[in-house]
Protein backbone atom coordinates (compact mmCIF):
# COMPACT_ATOMS: atom_id res chain seq x y z
CA UNK A 1 0.00 0.00 0.00
CA UNK A 2 1.36 3.26 -1.02
CA UNK A 3 1.82 6.03 1.63
CA UNK A 4 -1.55 8.00 -0.29
CA UNK A 5 -3.59 5.14 0.25
CA UNK A 6 -2.51 4.82 4.08
CA UNK A 7 -3.50 8.49 4.78
CA UNK A 8 -6.64 8.29 2.56
CA UNK A 9 -7.42 5.24 4.91
CA UNK A 10 -6.52 6.49 8.71
CA UNK A 11 -8.24 10.03 7.47
CA UNK A 12 -11.58 8.00 6.79
CA UNK A 13 -11.44 5.40 9.61
CA UNK A 14 -10.83 8.55 12.40
CA UNK A 15 -13.86 10.48 10.34
CA UNK A 16 -16.03 7.46 10.72
CA UNK A 17 -14.99 7.55 14.56
CA UNK A 18 -16.04 11.47 15.07
CA UNK A 19 -19.81 11.96 16.39
CA UNK A 20 -21.26 14.95 15.04
CA UNK A 21 -22.18 15.98 18.67
CA UNK A 22 -18.98 15.89 19.50
CA UNK A 23 -17.53 18.21 17.09
CA UNK A 24 -20.99 20.66 17.94
CA UNK A 25 -23.01 19.38 15.15
CA UNK A 26 -26.56 18.85 16.17
CA UNK A 27 -27.87 16.11 14.06
CA UNK A 28 -31.89 16.58 13.14
CA UNK A 29 -32.78 13.17 11.12
CA UNK A 30 -30.68 9.89 10.11
CA UNK A 31 -27.75 10.27 8.37
CA UNK A 32 -26.46 7.70 6.09
CA UNK A 33 -22.59 8.42 7.05
CA UNK A 34 -21.14 6.86 9.96
CA UNK A 35 -19.70 9.65 12.15
CA UNK A 36 -18.62 13.44 10.16
CA UNK A 37 -19.54 14.45 6.56
CA UNK A 38 -16.41 15.09 4.35
CA UNK A 39 -18.01 18.66 3.67
CA UNK A 40 -18.31 19.06 7.74
CA UNK A 41 -14.25 17.83 8.40
CA UNK A 42 -13.78 20.68 5.74
CA UNK A 43 -15.51 23.34 7.25
CA UNK A 44 -14.28 22.89 10.85
CA UNK A 45 -10.92 22.18 9.92
CA UNK A 46 -10.88 25.42 7.26
CA UNK A 47 -10.27 24.03 4.52
CA UNK A 48 -12.61 23.46 1.14
CA UNK A 49 -14.38 20.27 0.93
CA UNK A 50 -12.79 19.58 -2.41
CA UNK A 51 -9.05 19.47 -1.32
CA UNK A 52 -9.90 17.09 1.87
CA UNK A 53 -11.35 14.80 -0.85
CA UNK A 54 -8.42 15.29 -2.43
CA UNK A 55 -6.51 14.42 0.96
CA UNK A 56 -8.51 11.26 1.27
CA UNK A 57 -7.99 10.06 -1.97
CA UNK A 58 -4.43 10.71 -2.07
CA UNK A 59 -4.31 12.82 -4.72
CA UNK A 60 -2.63 15.74 -2.94
CA UNK A 61 1.05 14.47 -2.49
CA UNK A 62 2.18 17.47 -0.96
CA UNK A 63 -0.17 18.27 2.23
CA UNK A 64 1.04 21.25 4.71
CA UNK A 65 1.33 20.25 8.32
CA UNK A 66 -0.80 23.51 9.33
CA UNK A 67 -3.54 21.98 7.14
CA UNK A 68 -3.06 18.00 8.79
CA UNK A 69 -2.88 19.40 12.34
CA UNK A 70 -5.69 21.04 11.37
CA UNK A 71 -7.72 17.69 10.65
CA UNK A 72 -6.21 16.21 13.68
CA UNK A 73 -7.86 18.93 15.63
CA UNK A 74 -11.39 18.39 14.40
CA UNK A 75 -10.79 14.72 15.33
CA UNK A 76 -10.05 15.11 18.41
CA UNK A 77 -6.46 13.43 17.80
CA UNK A 78 -3.35 13.29 20.79
CA UNK A 79 0.46 14.39 20.19
CA UNK A 80 0.84 10.81 19.34
CA UNK A 81 -1.90 10.21 16.96
CA UNK A 82 -0.94 13.84 15.45
CA UNK A 83 2.47 12.54 15.08
CA UNK A 84 1.69 9.19 13.32
CA UNK A 85 -0.80 10.99 11.03
CA UNK A 86 2.29 13.41 9.89
CA UNK A 87 4.38 10.73 9.21
CA UNK A 88 2.19 9.36 6.84
CA UNK A 89 1.90 11.93 4.96
CA UNK A 90 5.52 12.49 4.99
CA UNK A 91 5.45 15.58 6.55
CA UNK A 92 8.62 15.47 9.05
CA UNK A 93 12.00 17.67 9.30
CA UNK A 94 14.03 14.98 8.05
CA UNK A 95 13.63 11.91 5.47
CA UNK A 96 12.44 8.67 7.39
CA UNK A 97 15.74 6.72 8.15
CA UNK A 98 15.09 3.43 6.89
CA UNK A 99 15.20 0.88 9.63
CA UNK A 100 13.81 -2.37 10.47
CA UNK A 101 11.00 -2.19 13.53
CA UNK A 102 11.08 -5.30 14.47
CA UNK A 103 15.05 -6.67 14.38
CA UNK A 104 16.04 -8.59 17.49
CA UNK A 105 18.24 -5.70 19.09
CA UNK A 106 20.86 -6.71 21.51
CA UNK A 107 19.42 -5.73 24.99
CA UNK A 108 22.39 -3.77 27.13
CA UNK A 109 24.08 -5.01 29.22
CA UNK A 110 23.44 -2.99 32.38
CA UNK A 111 19.76 -3.34 31.31
CA UNK A 112 20.09 -7.32 31.66
CA UNK A 113 22.22 -6.22 35.38
CA UNK A 114 18.71 -4.74 36.03
CA UNK A 115 16.59 -7.42 35.17
CA UNK A 116 18.28 -9.81 37.31
CA UNK A 117 17.83 -7.60 40.57
CA UNK A 118 14.88 -5.40 40.47
CA UNK A 119 12.87 -7.87 42.41
CA UNK A 120 9.81 -6.95 40.50
CA UNK A 121 8.50 -8.70 37.42
CA UNK A 122 10.09 -6.61 34.36
CA UNK A 123 11.43 -7.28 30.89
CA UNK A 124 12.28 -5.48 27.65
CA UNK A 125 10.60 -5.35 24.69
CA UNK A 126 10.71 -4.12 21.30
CA UNK A 127 9.02 -1.97 18.79
CA UNK A 128 7.12 -4.77 17.65
CA UNK A 129 6.38 -6.11 20.49
CA UNK A 130 8.91 -8.65 21.14
CA UNK A 131 10.21 -9.62 23.89
CA UNK A 132 13.82 -9.99 23.95
CA UNK A 133 14.54 -10.41 27.89
CA UNK A 134 12.52 -11.24 30.64
CA UNK A 135 12.98 -11.84 34.47
CA UNK A 136 12.23 -14.88 36.15
CA UNK A 137 9.36 -13.33 37.75
CA UNK A 138 7.56 -11.50 34.97
CA UNK A 139 7.41 -15.28 33.22
CA UNK A 140 5.46 -16.48 36.31
CA UNK A 141 3.22 -13.66 36.08
CA UNK A 142 2.61 -14.18 32.59
CA UNK A 143 4.16 -17.19 30.86
CA UNK A 144 3.68 -15.08 27.40
CA UNK A 145 6.37 -12.67 28.62
CA UNK A 146 9.63 -14.92 27.67
CA UNK A 147 12.42 -13.84 25.36
CA UNK A 148 11.64 -15.01 21.69
CA UNK A 149 7.51 -14.14 22.09
CA UNK A 150 5.50 -11.45 20.97
CA UNK A 151 3.18 -10.22 23.11
CA UNK A 152 0.25 -9.07 20.33
CA UNK A 153 0.41 -13.02 19.90
CA UNK A 154 -0.04 -14.17 22.78
CA UNK A 155 -2.68 -12.27 23.95
CA UNK A 156 -4.31 -12.12 20.55
CA UNK A 157 -3.90 -15.88 19.82
CA UNK A 158 -3.35 -17.98 22.85
CA UNK A 159 -6.62 -18.92 24.75
CA UNK A 160 -4.31 -18.78 27.95
CA UNK A 161 -2.59 -15.78 27.36
CA UNK A 162 -6.72 -14.20 27.31
CA UNK A 163 -7.77 -15.86 30.82
CA UNK A 164 -5.05 -13.90 32.72
CA UNK A 165 -6.63 -10.80 31.19
CA UNK A 166 -9.97 -9.94 33.11
CA UNK A 167 -10.02 -6.51 31.25
CA UNK A 168 -8.91 -7.97 28.31
CA UNK A 169 -10.92 -5.59 25.43
CA UNK A 170 -10.02 -2.46 27.40
CA UNK A 171 -6.45 -3.55 27.58
CA UNK A 172 -6.10 -5.09 24.22
CA UNK A 173 -7.51 -2.03 22.54
CA UNK A 174 -5.11 0.25 24.37
CA UNK A 175 -2.26 -2.60 23.06
CA UNK A 176 -3.03 -2.23 19.53
CA UNK A 177 -3.69 1.51 19.56
CA UNK A 178 -0.01 1.87 21.43
CA UNK A 179 1.83 -1.10 18.71
CA UNK A 180 0.19 1.25 15.77
CA UNK A 181 2.15 4.60 17.21
CA UNK A 182 5.47 2.22 17.78
CA UNK A 183 5.88 1.15 14.49
CA UNK A 184 4.47 4.36 13.00
CA UNK A 185 4.82 4.40 9.07
CA UNK A 186 6.60 0.95 8.67
CA UNK A 187 3.61 -0.80 8.31
CA UNK A 188 5.51 -2.02 5.03
CA UNK A 189 8.05 -3.43 7.58
CA UNK A 190 8.18 -7.30 6.37
CA UNK A 191 8.18 -8.58 9.45
CA UNK A 192 4.89 -6.11 10.56
CA UNK A 193 3.14 -7.80 7.46
CA UNK A 194 3.46 -10.94 8.46
CA UNK A 195 2.59 -10.31 11.87
CA UNK A 196 -0.68 -8.58 11.64
CA UNK A 197 -1.62 -11.12 8.91
CA UNK A 198 -1.24 -13.50 11.44
CA UNK A 199 -2.96 -11.53 13.80
CA UNK A 200 -5.57 -10.52 11.24
CA UNK A 201 -6.33 -14.40 10.48
CA UNK A 202 -6.65 -15.61 14.00
CA UNK A 203 -8.36 -13.30 15.72
CA UNK A 204 -12.26 -10.82 14.82
CA UNK A 205 -10.91 -9.43 17.87
CA UNK A 206 -7.31 -7.71 16.13
CA UNK A 207 -9.02 -7.43 13.29
CA UNK A 208 -11.69 -4.92 14.17
CA UNK A 209 -9.61 -3.22 16.50
CA UNK A 210 -6.86 -2.28 14.00
CA UNK A 211 -9.40 -1.02 11.36
CA UNK A 212 -9.89 1.84 13.68
CA UNK A 213 -6.91 3.22 13.29
CA UNK A 214 -6.39 4.35 16.94
CA UNK A 215 -3.43 5.72 17.97
CA UNK A 216 -1.60 6.10 21.73
CA UNK A 217 2.06 6.27 22.55
CA UNK A 218 3.35 3.75 25.03
CA UNK A 219 2.90 4.50 28.29
CA UNK A 220 2.66 3.31 31.59
CA UNK A 221 -1.14 2.37 32.86
CA UNK A 222 -3.38 0.54 35.58
CA UNK A 223 -3.53 -3.14 34.78
CA UNK A 224 -5.40 -6.16 36.28
CA UNK A 225 -3.86 -9.56 36.22
CA UNK A 226 -5.23 -13.14 36.65
CA UNK A 227 -3.09 -15.62 38.08
CA UNK A 228 -3.90 -19.54 38.85
CA UNK A 229 -1.56 -19.60 42.38
CA UNK A 230 -1.86 -15.89 43.58
CA UNK A 231 -5.60 -14.72 42.27
CA UNK A 232 -6.29 -11.27 41.03
CA UNK A 233 -3.78 -8.70 40.91
CA UNK A 234 -4.15 -4.53 40.73
CA UNK A 235 -0.48 -3.14 39.11
CA UNK A 236 1.03 -0.84 37.90
CA UNK A 237 2.79 -1.03 34.65
CA UNK A 238 5.52 1.43 33.59
CA UNK A 239 7.15 1.84 30.50
CA UNK A 240 10.89 3.53 30.20
CA UNK A 241 12.79 3.97 27.02
CA UNK A 242 16.59 2.04 27.13
CA UNK A 243 19.02 4.49 25.82
CA UNK A 244 21.01 4.09 23.33
CA UNK A 245 18.47 1.44 21.34
CA UNK A 246 16.19 1.62 18.27
CA UNK A 247 12.70 1.96 20.78
CA UNK A 248 13.53 -0.92 23.13
CA UNK A 249 11.29 -0.62 26.40
CA UNK A 250 11.97 -1.36 30.26
CA UNK A 251 8.37 -2.68 30.98
CA UNK A 252 8.51 -3.03 34.85
CA UNK A 253 5.27 -4.46 36.80
CA UNK A 254 4.73 -2.77 40.69
CA UNK A 255 1.60 -3.18 43.18
CA UNK A 256 0.82 -0.43 45.92
CA UNK A 257 2.44 -0.75 49.12
CA UNK A 258 0.80 -3.02 51.86
CA UNK A 259 -2.14 -3.98 49.12
CA UNK A 260 -3.06 -7.36 48.49
CA UNK A 261 -1.95 -7.28 45.05
CA UNK A 262 1.21 -6.48 46.55
CA UNK A 263 1.16 -9.48 49.36
CA UNK A 264 0.37 -11.60 45.97
CA UNK A 265 3.21 -10.16 44.07
CA UNK A 266 5.82 -10.91 46.93
CA UNK A 267 3.84 -14.34 47.55
CA UNK A 268 4.69 -15.10 43.64
CA UNK A 269 8.27 -13.60 43.64
CA UNK A 270 8.58 -17.24 46.51
CA UNK A 271 7.68 -18.93 43.89
CA UNK A 272 9.82 -18.17 40.92
CA UNK A 273 12.57 -18.44 43.45
CA UNK A 274 11.42 -21.61 44.00
CA UNK A 275 11.42 -22.86 40.55
CA UNK A 276 14.65 -20.92 39.49
CA UNK A 277 17.70 -22.41 39.86
CA UNK A 278 21.28 -21.17 40.04
CA UNK A 279 22.15 -19.93 36.92
CA UNK A 280 18.53 -19.06 35.52
CA UNK A 281 16.85 -15.77 35.87
CA UNK A 282 16.82 -13.64 32.47
CA UNK A 283 16.23 -14.95 29.00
Amino acid sequence: MTDDRRLGEYLRARRELVRPEDVGIRVTGPRRTPGLRREEVATLAGISADYYLRLEQGRDRNPSPQVLEAVARVFGLDDAATAYLLALAGVRPTARAQRSTTGRGRVPTGTLQFLEVVGLPAFVEDRAFDVLAANALATDLDPGIRAGENRLRTIFLDPAGTARCPDWERQMAGMVAAFRASIGPDVDDPSVVRLVGELSLGSEAFRRLWARHDVRAPSGAAVRMWHPEVGDLELRREKLGVGGTDGQLLVVHHAEPGSASAHALALLGSLAASHTGPGDGVE
